[in-house]
């Protein structure tokens, strides 16, 4: 493998321009450094701070320009320096060579300025003015800057130079912009001098991509197939051969009797990067889509876009069947479940697992040893493509989804042209969860997934799951949690149940106070659905069974619902596990999505006001229909009579 790619080639995924922020204190060279830059010269005179100066694309061999921005370090252009640390790609940080001070005001003041910015860009520290050090006490900038490094990791590399003699004066904005189109710290941890986890993941990935035969190797075919992609120039047999020696006397491993190994592979990047060759590493990760954070950028996933805000993301059928032949392969003992190892591997190529982060975390139904079975893996994908798109396509593609992307994800129909046809096309529905405190909302999320609720004032947000239905049908149904303290801003947004496709409202069937709030919620999102037009089905939940009900709880709650006009109160205990079908049913309500829609007073008066306006319009559009008739009739008499009378 080598870094042969060709000079000044557009790499798709790099940035087309560089912005360096020169920043240091006063008198240690900062404009002298980039009048010498541009100029090739040393000025005898240079202006306090210099306008911004362009490095062309051809000045260095990435063949990209770089804009260099002086800054003055006074107190008065503060607020301009800020805001050019924030804008900049890269920050070079001076100091003067023979003004050792300078050089501690970098640790004391100039990189803790930088990190209070939150200023993400590579450091490179200059030390300027190299021609006026003293030569009777030399230094050692390895020696000098190391325990500097080591404190701020943000320092990309250090280099001394002298604009008066031009002494590396190219180097210091060369580094700058490696420093960008070449970054460090997202491939190579210094400290350990090892490959970071989420780039051996993606070269793991981009292996398997390139071992065409599958047999955990690249032959010197696949070899040179990859080289030609990356580099557009083919290895030479006897290139080949030098590779894999290199390799084979480092890490015997890494060549066996059918060719490059990963682990040979893997030590080929590292290899390059301690030698400071990272624009090949680059170079590949950017050929197979990765962005400098290495993931794939986002401009390459052709997520289907939504229309309007009441229509969802569902996998499509071959994504399903993608992802059940990827469950088979990695379940490795055939025991129908994949244990957190066999998910680790399946998750290998990936930048990580995607499930270790909320709201994917205990999201899902898993054994009593832990482990996910293919309804609950197929659940966990149908939650991440409800709730991000891109995130799921993304990872379908690490995982080797190597059909046309396009046809991963499909866009439903609106639910409101679902609620006109009187039946819904989904495969995946949700359901918000709204309820007062300790009114067993958790509880029921906790019990759709199999699991008991530990912690009483845990709050699990997203629960999703596969219901059977009638005919062997299964849908996938996500539960959604909405705290007590969060519905008044939930409900403000204009949209916030454009997304909803049925509604539960859990009360405490023991305590009044609970049915009240229950009530209020219930009520509130019926009015807003009438006022937005994303009405949606909406069932009462009376919970907690098991324990005495208040007096009049049962006339109060089934009063409620037959003034809103939607079915009597479910009577669930997770306690007791009689749930009384309470998925099955919120599944059919979501499906007739027609019905069960809750009406208020107000919403049956707009309706019956719309009827009358329509009906005033309908009768006024008749009435005129009849005037225009009559008009020419009157028309056609009065011709004829004015012939008759001629």
């Amino acid at each position: 493998m080598s870094s042969g790619s060709v000079p000044g080639a557009p790499i798709p995924g790099r940035r087309t321009t560089v912005r360096v922020a020169v920043v240091g204190d006063r008198g240690t060279g900062k404009s002298s450094l980039i009048a010498a830059a541009a100029s090739e010269n040393f000025p005898e005179s240079v202006s306090p701070v210099l306008p911004p100066t362009r490095l062309p694309a051809d000045y260095y061999p990435d063949a990209v320009p770089v804009t260099i921005i002086d800054t003055a370090s006074s107190l008065e252009g503060k607020a301009k320096l800020e805001e050019e640390l924030k804008r900049a790609d890269a920050v070079v940080l001076t100091y003067a060579c023979d003004k050792p001070e300078t050089l501690n005001r970098l640790q004391t003041f100039w990189i803790p300025e930088v990190r209070r910015l939150k200023v993400k860009a590579p450091v490179i520290v200059v030390g300027c003015k190299l021609d006026l050090r003293d030569e009777h006490y030399p230094v050692s900038l390895e020696q000098e800057m190391a325990p500097i490094m080591q404190q701020f990791r943000e320092i990309e590399t250090c280099i001394e130079c002298s604009a008066a003699n031009l002494v590396q004066v190219p180097e210091v904005f060369y580094y700058a912009q490696k420093a960008v189109l070449h970054p460090t710290a997202p491939l190579f941890d210094q400290e350990s001098q090892t490959l970071k986890p989420r780039c051996i993941r993606a070269l793991k990935r981009i292996f398997i991509l390139c071992d065409h035969d599958m047999d955990g190797a690249l032959n010197d075919s696949e070899l040179n197939e990859f080289q030609v992609k990356c580099f557009n120039a083919p290895l030479q047999p006897a290139e080949i051969v030098g590779v894999k020696r290199v390799v084979q006397e480092k890490v015997p491993e890494g060549v066996n009797d059918l060719g490059l190994t990963l682990t040979g592979f893997l030590f080929l990047h590292a290899l390059f990067i301690e030698k400071g060759r990272l624009e090949t590493t680059w170079t590949v990760l950017r050929k197979f889509g990765y962005n400098d954070d290495i993931e794939l950028r986002k401009e390459n996933l052709p997520v289907p876009s939504r229309k309007a805000p009441d229509q969802s993301v569902e996998l499509t059928s071959e994504a399903l069947d993608f992802l059940m032949g990827i469950f088979s392969l990695f379940d490795s003992n055939n025991d129908g479940a994949l244990q957190e190892a066999e998910l680790d591997e399946l998750f290998s190529t990936a930048p990580e697992s995607p499930w270790d982060e909320a709201p994917y975390t205990n999201s899902m139904e898993k054994t009593e040893l832990g482990d996910i079975r293919l309804s609950g893996f197929l659940s966990q994908w149908a939650l991440m493509t409800l709730l991000d798109p891109a995130k799921s396509l993304a990872y379908l593609i690490y995982l080797g989804y190597t059909n046309d992307p396009a046809t991963a994800l499909r866009v439903t129909r609106r639910r409101t042209l679902d609620v006109k046809k009187q039946q819904s096309d989904r495969h995946v529905f949700q359901c918000f969860v709204f309820g007062p405190k300790h009114a067993g909302k958790s509880s029921l999320l906790s019990s759709f997934v199999g699991r008991s609720l530990q912690n009483p004032n845990s709050h699990q947000s997203y629960t999703v799951n596969a219901v059977d239905q009638l005919r062997g049908t299964k849908k996938t149904l996500v539960l959604h949690e909405i705290l007590e303290d969060d519905v008044k801003q939930f409900l403000s947004s204009k949209e916030s149940l454009a997304a909803c496709d049925v509604a539960v409202f859990v009360y405490d069937s023991s305590d009044e106070y609970s049915l009240k709030r229950a009530s209020e919620f219930l009520m509130d999102v019926a009015r807003r659905g009438e006022d937005t037009g994303y009405g949606v089905p909406c069932l009462f939940v009376a919970a907690k069974d098991d324990l005495d009900s208040y007096p009049m709880a049962t006339r109060d709650s089934e009063a409620i619902c037959q003034e809103l006009k939607i079915d009597a109160p479910i009577r669930i205990s997770v306690k007791k596990r009689e749930m009384n079908n309470i998925f099955w049913r919120i599944v059919s309500a979501a499906e007739r999505c027609h019905l069960s829609v809750p009406e208020t007073e107000y919403g049956r008066n707009m309706k019956q006001y719309r009827r009358i306006v329509n009906r005033s319009l309908m009768l006024a559009s008749v009435g005129a229909a009849a005037a225009v008739i009559a008009l020419a009739a009157y028309r056609a008499y009065a011709s004829r009579k004015s012939h008759s009378a001629s």
